[in-house]
């Protein structure tokens, strides 16, 4: 049994705090992504839309990608239906809105992060962001080769035009998302957190690991707890693996290393089922379901093939 310190110092006040951060974090990110800039967006994706020889509308969809991934797939989705863009640049330019898909949710998951896993945000975040500019720089080179030279774009000549901000609407919306991923967070957060605590002080994973040193010789660069992180991420998602790696972090039972080891092995891993269950619906609302799947395939297949050789290179280094 634990004394009554030993809860709170080691369980009770740690969650308090993560709670109270997660949801200031929650806050700020969803007003952040609710901030409309596109048209300062617009003026980053020309040099790149041209560099890649995309079409304006290819463009135009980047800038909408970093708001809703919605409006920029239909844009495509319209574009390639009226013979706009040819299926090849349908598809690249599908695989260019992976940068602004990434960065759409990188304020929430940011603010997620950094209460729970601390030290280990910064490095992660990174090498994920280095991630989504490789797959950038993939998709500008990939058009230099096999797309035709386009003239100049105009990208905010295809952008729709940009009201005045309502603050009492934005402010609705980030309310509304905010109850649900706050909620959604700390169910999983709240009993993983606690289990993990308990499960560390009765000694579980040194059991485990003992276990596996007998007889899982392949999985002997994870250790278990960062097994454990793996798991949850295939399991539940990522919060679940963000719970777990701050209770190991806080015990000490992992360093930053293993938890961004594990953090991107569950990321990489998780991929396929990741896209059937969030992409997969509503692409198969916007594309035909042929062309669906197709995109789905060519977008995780860029996306995992980035995460690896970030990941074996800080594997690598560290």
């Amino acid at each position: 049994m634990f004394t009554l310190y030993e809860l709170w110092s080691g369980l009770g006040f740690p969650l308090l705090k993560i709670c109270v951060f997660i949801a200031l974090g929650v806050f700020v990110g969803n007003l952040i992504e609710s901030m409309n800039w596109t048209r300062f967006m617009a003026r980053l994706a020309a040099p790149l839309t041209r560099m890649a020889r995309l079409r304006d509308v290819s463009g135009a969809s980047f800038s909408m990608a970093f708001f809703s991934g919605i409006t920029a797939n239909t844009m495509l989705a319209e574009a390639y239906s009226q013979e706009k863009l040819t299926y090849r640049e349908l598809v690249l330019s599908n695989l260019f809105n992976s940068l602004p898909t990434y960065f759409l949710h990188l304020p929430t998951t940011f603010f997620i992060m950094v209460p729970l896993i601390k030290a280990a945000a910064l490095p992660y975040l990174l090498l994920t962001i280095i991630a989504a500019l490789l797959r950038t720089l993939v998709v500008v080179v990939l058009g230099r080769f096999i797309l035709s030279p386009k003239p100049e774009p105009c990208v905010e000549c295809q952008l729709p035009g940009e009201g005045k901000l309502n603050w009492t609407e934005v402010l609705a919306r980030v309310w509304k998302r905010f109850k649900f991923r706050f909620k959604k967070i700390i169910i999983f957060t709240v009993p993983i957190y606690t289990l993990f605590f308990i499960l560390q002080q009765a000694g579980f994973f040194d059991w485990v690991e003992e276990s596996m040193a007998e007889y899982v010789h392949f999985m002997a660069w994870l250790s278990p707890q960062a097994l454990s992180i793996v798991v949850l991420q295939l399991a539940a998602e990522l919060s679940a693996g963000l719970a777990a790696a701050g209770a190991m972090l806080d015990s000490g039972a992992l360093g930053v290393r293993e938890v961004v080891l594990a953090l991107l092995t569950g990321n990489i891993l998780s991929s396929p089922m990741r896209a059937i269950r969030h992409q997969l619906p509503y692409y198969a609302g916007i594309f035909n379901p042929k062309l669906a799947v197709k995109l789905i395939f060519y977008n995780q297949s860029l996306r995992v093939g980035s995460l690896i050789l970030v990941g074996a290179l800080y594997y690598l280094v560290t």
